[in-house]
């Protein structure tokens, strides 16, 4: 039996060191930067006779610039990129797209800062399994993106000031594909102009079959509620024809990136909250489900609810401030009560209000970048924000 066990423990460790040895046949490794910018076999770094000749170049203010034109089948494994300034103005104003097979929409569309792993436009040393930025000044991501016939990825700048830019997309081409591939997608969103009480669509519906792998999200935390707890919000995912009611449901903002108790710094693998600054009201968090995979067969659709929590006391304060809030259920010490579910819940003024722990809906600036894979290579989902609206909050 201890040598079954064993077995079954060092089986992902020999896979994993099976395909570092292993040279898939066909395959071929190609860097594609300023330096060679096709990737071509032979054709790197030739200016300059070879003396770093061509290492960056300029993205113009309201210029762009192609990071990699790809025929025929590969997979990126790398993308690497820094720029000369890094303010939280410039990465949202920066925005990267990604075209799969000769598709006229993006698949990614993301403000820059945001794609590479943290949100509100704001860089720090981190690390998790998909990016990293080792010093705070650059943006690393190695998420698989395979294609069949075509990779395109282009940087826009519709900022004011002009970038110094370097980069480098690292590539496996292949002469074809032996399984059917997903395509990789990414969106980013915002909950500008949310009612009260209104969801915060982390990812919008999308039709297809696919993988959720997870998303980055910044929060800007108002200031009409003070100091009190925004992380009350469940994540939930409506999965393959759910509708009212998700199939997977979380219990709680702090809870889906598995601390609890309140949010602090802290950057693991698979779930991080990078930034918890309660002087600029700013936090930034994450959550990849990469050893719980969420697969999908149809749809899917997952959102956040911007909801927060108090003593009574203090939400009765908040309201007589004027902060727009909805108490949704209040923990005491012998139960939890739904006010949802009451045909007419007290008032928060009322006497008859329970004393204790008050979950309410609050409106925060929300914004998130989601990460999955689909079955094909355009996923229907709205365009990127305009600029202004992706300034907002900042």
């Amino acid at each position: 039996m201890k040598k079954v066990l064993l077995i079954m423990l060092l089986l992902p460790l020999m896979s994993r060191a099976q395909e570092l040895y292993d040279i898939p046949e066909g395959a071929a490794t190609r860097w594609i930067s300023f330096e060679n910018p096709t990737g071509a076999k032979g054709r790197g770094a030739m200016e300059n006779k070879g003396g770093k000749g061509h290492p960056c170049d300029t993205l113009h203010a309201g210029g762009s610039k192609i990071l990699a034109d790809i025929q025929g089948a590969g997979i990126i494994n790398r993308i690497w990129i820094t720029i000369s300034n890094r303010s939280p103005a410039a990465l949202r104003s920066i925005r990267i797209e990604m075209y799969w097979d000769g598709a006229t929409k993006p698949a990614v569309a993301v403000p820059l800062g945001d794609f590479f792993g943290v949100g509100l436009g704001r860089r720090l040393p981190f690390q998790n399994v998909f990016f990293s930025d080792p010093e705070g000044r650059s943006f690393n991501c190695n998420i698989p993106m395979p294609f069949n016939k075509r990779a395109r990825i282009v940087l826009i700048n519709e900022g004011t000031e002009k970038q110094a830019l370097f980069y480098d997309v690292n590539l496996t081409t292949v002469k074809r594909h032996t399984k059917e591939i997903l395509y990789f997608h990414a969106y980013w969103s915002s909950n500008a102009g949310a009612a009260l009480g209104q969801d915060f669509s982390v990812l919008p519906k999308v039709s297809g079959k696919g993988r959720y792998l997870g998303a980055n999200f910044g929060i800007t935390t108002d200031k009409s509620y003070s100091d009190t707890w925004f992380g009350e919000g469940e994540v939930k995912m409506y999965l393959d024809g759910d509708t009212q009611f998700p199939t997977l449901a979380g219990t709680g903002t702090e809870d889906y990136i598995g601390t609890a108790w309140g949010q602090g710094v802290f950057a693991h693998m698979y779930q991080g909250c990078p930034i918890a600054d309660k002087e600029k009201r700013q936090y930034a968090f994450y959550r990849y489900h990469i050893p719980d995979p969420v697969y999908f067969q149809s749809d899917c659709h997952v959102i956040i609810q911007p909801m927060g929590g108090g003593t009574t006391d203090q939400v009765r304060q908040l309201l007589k401030a004027g902060a727009r809030l909805k108490p949704v259920s209040v923990s005491t010490e012998k139960e939890i009560v739904k006010l949802l579910e009451m045909p007419a819940p007290p008032s928060l003024e009322s006497n008859t209000f329970p004393n204790g722990w008050v979950n309410f809906y609050r409106v925060d600036d929300y914004s998130a970048t989601a990460y999955f894979y689909l079955d094909k290579p355009e996923n229907g989902l709205p365009a990127l924000a305009p600029l202004k609206v992706r300034l907002s909050g900042l």
